[in-house]
């Protein structure tokens, strides 16, 4: 019998087989854990692995998230003013969907917020976590002037 399931950035493979051995005849199992990305590694070669730049949808779950909190709304009266079930807001809000663009449209607007301003405070987030030497070198940072395109 083979088991998979996914927890938090691990990839979890239990192979339970039955295996005979001559001396005792009983039955063991066997269980790997694989990771689903590898660590980066400093180009620098520094200690440690290289911080990882956040998901965004990470970054738009807790940015809906912290709006949400600071109206003191709960996350049913956002869904049902937004027209989104409660569960799906709830997975979006933790990092775990992808939503699409209408769908984060309308928790914008149920927050009284335009999806622009989502997205610019998802960007300020971003642009705050990313570190300094994730830049091309010899490229100075630039702030952004305000223009957010959205595919």
């Amino acid at each position: 019998m083979i088991s998979l399931w996914a927890q938090r950035g691990t990839l979890v493979t239990v192979i339970t087989a039955p295996r005979l051995t001559e001396v005792s005849e009983q039955v063991s199992t066997e269980a790997r854990v694989l990771p689903l990305r590898p660590a980066p590694v400093r180009p620098d070669g520094g200690g440690g692995p290289e911080p990882r730049e956040p998901l965004w949808r990470d970054l738009i779950g807790e940015v809906l998230r912290r709006e949400r909190r600071a109206q003191q709304r709960t996350i049913k009266d956002v869904a049902d003013a937004a027209r989104i079930s409660l569960p799906y807001l709830s997975e979006i809000e933790r990092g775990r969907k992808e939503a699409s663009s209408e769908v984060l449209a309308a928790a914008a607007h149920a927050l009284g917020l335009g999806l622009g301003d989502l997205l610019s405070l998802a960007h300020g987030e971003l642009t705050r976590r990313t570190p300094e030497r994730r830049r091309p070198a010899g490229v100075p940072y630039r702030p952004h002037n305000g223009l957010c395109l959205a595919a």
